[in-house]
């Protein structure tokens, strides 16, 4: 999974809250640097010391001391700060590859606030990091290189899948998977209210619910075969699963789970229009 030279890098973080931490546990158990190249920086001191324990990584005074010690900056705090954190690091950018998790900040914003011909990559992660699943979408800036973008691809390959899209699409990827697993979530929670409705204890329905959920997300993953063709595999005439089925389509919930994507893809627009 290592890429070639990234063994060497040293990479720096601003912020461990969740993504942060997850993405620094991925890259230390897909073994992309060593656990003595990385650099973290926090508000929380309590919560870097914990992890200088656990993970055996630098902890920094501060921002700038971050930065300094990075080949490949991820910047991971919350939007609205992420101004003041550019203002305080702009003098220590050298030739630093910066990559923002800052959900509805605009890479224009990075390369406006940083030093001329500054590499930014942006990209939309999910919770999912927090397993080594995640769904993220990378978008690189105007002074990105191939080999640039093939570093941030191996980071976020460490804590699961990637694709690589235009920037004007982050959005989209916002409302699909930066906030479909809530969707998900709340499917598993309904698939096991009506497995205990029917008499399943709930840990039992739980699990046989989120099994189901895994099992055809990798059979989707995996195969070669249209997901109208996989559920056929399943349904077979007069049978269970395609009164299920009508009764899903009579309730709409193919249309809900669109407009639901589409809800949330509108409100990040609005939202990065606010950064």
């Amino acid at each position: 999974m290592t890429t070639t030279g990234m063994a060497n890098k040293k990479i720096g973080f601003i912020g461990t809250g969740k993504m942060g931490e997850a993405l620094i546990k991925g890259i230390i158990h897909a073994k992309l640097v060593p656990s003595g190249n990385i650099y973290a920086s926090d508000m929380d001191l309590a919560k870097l010391q914990i992890l200088e324990k656990e993970l055996k990584i630098n902890i920094c005074k501060g921002n700038c001391d971050a930065v300094i010690n990075s080949d490949v900056l991820i910047i991971a705090v919350k939007p609205q700060i992420v101004p003041a954190v550019l203002s305080e690091i702009k003098s220590s950018i050298k030739n630093q590859l910066i990559i923002s998790i800052a959900a509805g900040v605009t890479i224009e914003t990075f390369e406006k606030n940083l030093p001329p011909k500054t590499k930014v990559v942006r990209v939309m992660p999910n919770i999912a990091a927090t397993v080594e699943e995640a769904a993220s979408a990378i978008s690189p800036g105007s002074s990105v290189s191939k080999e640039d973008t093939a570093i941030a691809a191996s980071i976020f390959n460490a804590i699961g899948k990637t694709v690589q899209l235009q920037e004007l699409l982050m959005d989209a990827v916002t409302g699909l998977s930066g906030s479909g697993p809530a969707y998900i979530f709340m499917i598993i929670e309904a698939l096991a209210d009506g497995g205990v409705h029917e008499g399943l204890d709930r840990n039992t329905a739980k699990l046989l619910a989120a099994q189901t959920v895994l099992g055809a997300a990798k059979m989707v993953l995996d195969g070669a075969s249209h997901t109208g063709e996989l559920k056929d595999m399943v349904t077979s005439p007069g049978g269970t699963t395609i009164r299920g089925l009508r009764v899903m389509e009579e309730q709409g919930v193919r249309i809900a789970m669109m407009n639901a994507v589409i809800a949330a893809c509108e409100r990040s627009k609005e939202l990065g229009k606010k950064n």
